[in-house]
């Protein structure tokens, strides 16, 4: 088994899938229903875009499990997602600063590993980059509605960014299995990515007359599998099902 690789595809389809069950969480939960609604398929474009990651995966270790073994039936440490996923949905602003803090770096990360020398790696990203496009926007609208909206509404967006900021340096923090796929033409080098990342993410928060965090602390260590208590409330309501009632399909 080629274990970077392996690694490597866990650390993308981790984000997806942990983001993907935090925005579930909020169906039937919305402010309105068209919201709700937009939410639930955000949550369902990234499940769906984790299937491929995780089929790919599974046909990797060749040891016999599928996609849903490795998916659903890992233990928390071997969860290889940034903390930023996993952060809870504290109020609708915290929802929405996490999706649009995670959306603008995943646009910018399928644009490169689109590039992959990695065939299936490359058709994952090629498929999914228009549905990460459309969540960037949707997310990005609503933090420029909340930022430059009430005062309320201002405050705690501008309290939600302040606390997830310190979640960000992580998305460009390189794994071995990182490193290696970089070297072999198949990883994206997220550390190319940080600067524009960082310009983009300014440019909306300013049009949102929401202020940069000057913080410079950042927390870190999901990639290694190091988390925060949160993963493993989650983890128990997402790998219910499938260890209540084993070799369920999804």
């Amino acid at each position: 088994m080629n274990t970077n690789l392996y690694n490597y595809i866990l650390g993308i389809a981790d984000n997806s899938l942990i983001l993907g069950q935090r925005m579930g969480e909020l169906c039937g939960h919305g402010p309105n229903l068209e919201t709700d609604i937009a939410c639930t398929n955000i949550s369902l474009d990234l499940f769906g875009q984790v299937r491929g990651y995780f089929q790919y995966a599974a046909k990797i270790a060749n040891d016999g499990r599928t996609e849903d073994d490795i998916a659903m039936l890992r233990k928390e440490r071997d969860y290889l997602n940034v903390l930023l996923a996993e952060q809870p949905n504290t109020d609708f602003a915290y929802t929405i600063g996490r999706q649009f803090l995670f959306d603008v770096y995943h646009l910018l990360f399928l644009t490169e590993l689109e590039k992959s020398k990695d065939l299936t790696l490359s058709a994952i990203a090629k498929k999914s980059i228009k549905e990460v496009r459309y969540h960037q926007r949707f997310s990005s609208d609503w933090v420029k509605r909340l930022g430059d909206g009430t005062e309320e509404s201002h405050s705690k967006m501008q309290q939600a960014i302040n606390d997830l900021w310190t979640y960000t340096d992580e998305l460009f923090h390189q794994t071995e299995a990182d490193k290696a796929m970089v070297e072999e033409g198949i990883g994206v080098d997220v550390t190319k990515l940080k600067k524009d990342y960082y310009e983009k993410v300014s440019t909306i928060l300013e049009q949102a007359t929401l202020e940069i965090p000057e913080s410079k602390y950042f927390q870190k260590g999901g990639k290694e599998g190091i988390h925060t208590e949160h993963l493993g409330f989650l983890l128990s309501e997402l790998q219910y099902m499938q260890r209540a009632y084993p070799n369920m399909d999804w």
